[in-house]
């Protein structure tokens, strides 16, 4: 994982991806692929920045991608999560696995960067090439994601993390974006009293594939458990059982073991933990629960299901940013929308009716392509 010499090479070359095909690529994705972080650190800023050039390394790396589990972990502040990724991290060092971690911060008002810069209270990273951690800034997006988390974890994946951590800045609700990039999303809960809970009914509660109670030692603790035993419950009965499947109860190991002996997988009830990540306890509890919960993933078919969505998702997202820059190079380049909102401003026209006449050319182009197919 260290950095070997040449990565500022300028040379294009033509290299073959881990799934052995061919292509001329930016040298930035030869040395990433060869395992030189700096590399990878430069491509993810590109990729951050939206440089340019970004777009054919981010479909470079696509093809060499595919290969790692992605972990969510979200969940409100104060919720101990930078401490529980510090420990899990170390947790799969010690099982001899890499990881790359991905930590959403606040966007700063100055700089536009991320508030908590380069994480280093995620102290398993010190000095460990086996570890790679970079923050990202939320620049305003809804649901406490940066827009390029998905390319930067397939730069992660390409390179060849074993596993990839995605920890949220904890914006409540729109945490549920994390499903859209995460195999497992982890949902840390704060000990407290009925009222802390009962915001995960508000829709956070249907992205956990595990609750973790951290702080488990304080009071209030085995409240909490109960409450989110009671949640569980009752989604489990309600019509749809949410997106793990129907079920009351959690997954026993003789399930998992039935399971593997006829081929089939039950479905998949959250696991409720409870952790003292400060000293550790309950960490290896949660790195074997997000381990069976990939193993579910895999024998049900699971995965490809969510990466489907999440591609979907990606791809959706690339369409709305593409017509919207061209609307804006529309509007830059023709002084019409002076005309237009004088028009609006004087009452001849509504804002739809102007909203139209600035989308018409667009509309047009894709008439002519439905008519053509």
């Amino acid at each position: 994982m260290g950095e070997s010499p040449g990565s500022e090479s300028g040379d294009t070359n033509d290299v073959a991806t881990s799934h052995g095909r061919a292509t001329e690529t930016d040298p930035l994705v030869t040395d990433l692929l060869d395992g030189q972080q700096r590399a990878l650190a430069r491509v993810i800023s590109k990729i951050e920045n939206r440089a340019d050039g970004y777009r054919s390394i981010v479909g470079d790396l696509h093809r060499a991608a595919g290969e790692a589990t992605v972990v969510g972990v979200t969940g409100p502040p104060g919720a101990g999560k930078s401490t529980l990724v510090d420990k899990l991290v170390a947790a799969y060092r010690e099982q001899g696995q890499t990881v790359g971690v991905i930590a959403i911060d606040p966007t700063s008002p100055y700089s536009g960067g991320a508030v908590l810069g380069d994480r280093i209270r995620i102290a398993a990273a010190t000095g460990d090439d086996g570890v790679f951690v970079r923050s990202m800034s939320t620049r305003g997006s809804l649901g406490g994601l940066s827009t390029a988390t998905a390319d930067a974890i397939t730069a992660m994946d390409a390179f060849g993390f074993d596993r990839i951590i995605v920890e949220t800045v904890g914006a409540g609700q729109n945490e549920v974006d994390v499903v859209r990039t995460a195999d497992t999303v982890v949902l840390l809960v704060p000990p407290g009293g009925g009222d802390d809970v009962q915001m995960l009914k508000a829709g956070i509660l249907e992205i956990a594939d595990c609750f973790v109670v951290n702080k488990a030692d304080l009071d209030g603790a085995d409240r909490t458990v109960q409450r989110l035993r009671e949640m569980l419950n009752e989604r489990g009965t309600s019509p749809g059982g949410g997106h793990h499947g129907p079920g009351d109860r959690e997954e026993t190991p003789g399930d998992r073991e039935a399971a593997s002996a006829t081929g089939e997988a039950t479905n998949w009830t959250p696991s409720i933990l409870e952790t003292v990540a400060t000293s550790g306890k309950g960490i290896e509890d949660v790195r074997a629960t997000i381990e069976r919960h990939r193993e579910y993933l895999d024998a049900s078919g699971e995965r490809r299901e969510r990466e489907r969505s999440r591609q979907a998702a990606t791809v959706r997202r690339i369409l709305r940013a593409e017509v919207r820059d061209r609307v804006e190079a529309e509007l830059a380049a023709d002084d019409g929308l002076d005309s237009l909102l004088d028009r609006v401003v004087d009452r001849q026209i509504d804002p739809y009716t102007a909203a139209d006449e600035v989308f018409e050319p667009i509309a047009e182009c894709l008439d002519d392509k439905h008519t053509e197919d």
